[in-house]
């Protein structure tokens, strides 16, 4: 199925779970916003700060598309926020192309109506696309260190959350005059056991500052109950991997 839609794999395998996570309706209009270019327009620092998620730059995307809906697509609201009417056009389009798609396999369309849980939720299902784009918080300030490969990164500076987590799950790696890891979320090191847990197996997992900490996390029990929702889970896919662009310096914000 997942071959069907075309996108890349980890956007496609979160697209098809997120129904078990009742959110596959912010999960379609955050797929459908990462299908397209990056839809900020400068000056956008002051638009951006008010219309952002603060532990999430895929949950900022949503929100940026709910209110240019609930603006009834107005072209003006999209100038006065600094984004670019022509992206989120872009990005309407494509979701209903999408949409179409999951129609005709059957996917069902749905959300939670408790917000809290619902953001939480499109965390989780996140997660499942994206497990192996995931850095771990190192010693150094502003450090992380990348799970697939361990590179050392930081924050693109364009990243809107307002601390830096524990564990980010992040959309592109960017090189520029350092590595940068792009579009973030704040996830929890418990997901990453419970959802992904073949690729998270400790028993074969590299050693590391990574591992020890899963493994802490383990011992107290955070990861909780993985059995069912594993049980539901197709085979990870592990040769895909993340998206890597290639900057000039100044193109680098």
């Amino acid at each position: 199925m997942m071959a069907e839609f075309p996108l890349d794999p980890q956007l496609a395998k979160m697209l098809i779970a997120s129904p078990e996570f009742k959110c596959s309706n912010e999960i379609l209009t955050i797929t459908a916003m990462l299908s397209v270019p990056n839809i900020w327009v400068r000056p956008a620092n002051a638009a951006k700060a008010l219309l952002s998620v603060p532990n999430s730059d895929h949950l900022t995307l949503l929100n940026v598309h709910n209110q240019y809906h609930r603006n009834k697509y107005d072209k003006n609201w999209a100038w006065q926020n600094h984004v670019s009417g022509r992206a989120l056009a872009q990005a309407e389009n494509v979701r209903g192309q999408l949409q179409r798609t999951m129609e005709r396999f059957e996917i069902e369309l749905v959300s939670l109506s408790d917000e809290k849980k619902l953001y939480q939720n499109v965390r989780k299902a996140l997660v499942i696309g994206f497990f192996m784009q995931v850095a771990h918080k190192e010693g150094e300030k502003g450090s992380y260190l990348t799970v697939k490969d361990n590179q050392n990164v930081a924050l693109h500076p364009s990243c809107g959350l307002d601390s830096q987590p524990e564990w980010v799950l992040f959309n592109e790696f960017v090189l520029t005059k350092r590595p940068y890891i792009r579009t973030n979320t704040d996830v929890r090191g418990e997901w990453l056991l419970e959802l992904a847990s073949q690729y998270y197996d400790l028993s074969s997992f590299p050693d590391g500052e990574t591992k020890r900490t899963l493994q802490r996390m383990a011992k107290r029990g955070k990861s909780g109950n993985r059995g069912d929702l594993r049980q539901k889970k197709e085979k990870v896919n592990l040769s895909h991997g993340c998206r890597i662009r290639y900057y000039t310096p100044a193109n680098s914000n």
